[in-house]
């Protein structure tokens, strides 16, 4: 067809299809490591009742996974900082899939839990250098869309992995679930093989970067990512056990929860995502205070069915919406040292989960309800807010001081 092949508008397609080709893969790695981390939360009672151990044990693993991430990305990513990047996302999914693989087989709780340790290891590093890619792969003006392309992989993990697996789980046992992970790790493995181009290793010298930890604005986005998780996971972790016990609904009905829970924090995510470009620290106060009062929403209508699964639907789409402006302020507020930061900042969202899980099950342990989890990410909840006011003031401080010193020079 004359003018068809050798049109721009076919170029420019060829061309938008072999950049969307490699974000894809990374997508599908995404996925992958997403409904790995999220599915324990589905299946605790099933581990819990398997291995003869309390529900807070069980979610031991929950934190063990969280700090196996928020120790190892920056030490992984120091580990791999001279390899060439295809190669150190190949080795990344390798250590993925083994630890699913082990998680499948694994005949103790100990076991299990080592296992989790060593999945986790692959988390921070592979979406910090899977950042660094997907942002090479495309002009400097579209970086965000590129990134959140591949980070859309992990909110589908809750709409999609996590309810099928937990479903899985529930219907031939909890291992069949981390056996149906092993080939999704085969799987984005190999479509990063075939579809990632090779990117030159990074410059070696990635510890001197750590310097931007001296920086107020970032170490403020960091604690706030830690509180941010930790809100979260107090009541997320135990939200399978809880919605038995308080709502007194079935495993059935548990799966169709979380599978809304997914769709709500994908529809949070991508509009916090786009709210926030319009003024991120307004809009992350704003979020924050909404999270508070959908926390206290949830808190009263627990007991109830449609009300509970109607709140956490809410809570997830807030709590996520909350949560999305932090990833691009800290690469905003570490301009010097963006990939480390970026890094850091999952192992801080991660530390985070870790705290979460902890605090729910102490107090659990101390006699506490699993009803009473969200009044305690009510107060963390409210620490994130101080510091986001705290952090307001400093951008104000800094724009007026930057204002000042234009207006001296004229």
């Amino acid at each position: 067809m004359p003018g068809f092949e050798g049109s721009p508008e076919t170029t420019a397609e060829r061309k938008n299809i072999l950049l969307h080709t490699p974000l894809m893969a990374l997508a599908i790695a995404a996925f992958g490591i997403g409904t790995s981390e999220f599915i324990i939360m589905g299946l605790l009672p099933n581990l819990a009742d398997d291995f003869h151990v309390s529900i807070p044990k069980a979610g031991v693993l929950v934190t063990g996974y969280a700090l196996s991430v928020t120790i190892g990305a920056p030490i992984v990513a120091i580990a791999t900082a001279r390899l060439e990047r295809k190669l150190a996302l190949l080795l990344l999914m390798g250590v993925f899939t083994l630890g699913n693989l082990a998680c499948a087989i694994a005949p103790t709780y100990n076991l299990l839990f080592a296992a989790r340790v060593l999945t986790a290891l692959c988390h921070g590093a592979f979406f910090g250098i899977g950042s660094v890619v997907a942002a090479g792969l495309v002009p400097r003006n579209q970086r965000a869309q590129a990134i959140a392309l591949m980070f859309s992989g992990l909110t589908l993990a809750n709409v999609l992995g996590v309810p099928v697996g937990t479903a899985l789980g529930q219907a031939y046992g909890w291992r069949f679930a981390f056996w149906a992970i092993v080939p999704i790790g085969l799987l984005a493995a190999t479509a990063v093989f075939f579809f990632v181009p090779k990117q030159a290793a990074g410059s070696g010298g990635l510890l001197h970067e750590f310097r931007v930890l001296r920086k107020p604005q970032v170490l403020l986005v960091l604690a706030m990512s830690v509180f941010t998780s930790a809100s979260l996971f107090c009541v997320l972790t135990y939200i399978a056990p809880a919605l038995e016990v308080v709502t007194l609904v079935s495993p059935h009905t548990v799966t169709l929860t979380l599978l809304l829970f997914g769709v709500g924090i994908t529809v949070g995510n991508f509009l916090g995502g786009t709210l926030s470009d319009w003024r991120p620290m307004t809009f992350l106060i704003g979020a924050l205070l909404t999270l508070i009062a959908s926390l206290i929403a949830l808190y009263y209508a627990e007991p109830h069915v449609v009300p509970a699964i109607t709140m956490i639907l809410l809570w997830g789409a807030i709590q996520f919406a909350a949560g999305a402006p932090l990833q691009s302020r800290i690469v905003d507020q570490a301009a010097a040292a963006p990939n480390l930061a970026s890094t850091l900042n999952q192992g801080a969202f991660n530390f985070g989960n870790a705290t979460g899980a902890s605090l729910g099950g102490m107090m659990l342990t101390a006699g506490y309800t699993y009803r009473q989890l969200p009044i305690a990410s009510i107060l963390v909840t409210s620490l994130t807010l101080l510091l986001a006011l705290i952090s307001a003031r400093l951008d104000r401080k800094h724009r007026d001081a930057h204002i000042a010193e234009e207006l001296s020079v004229l």
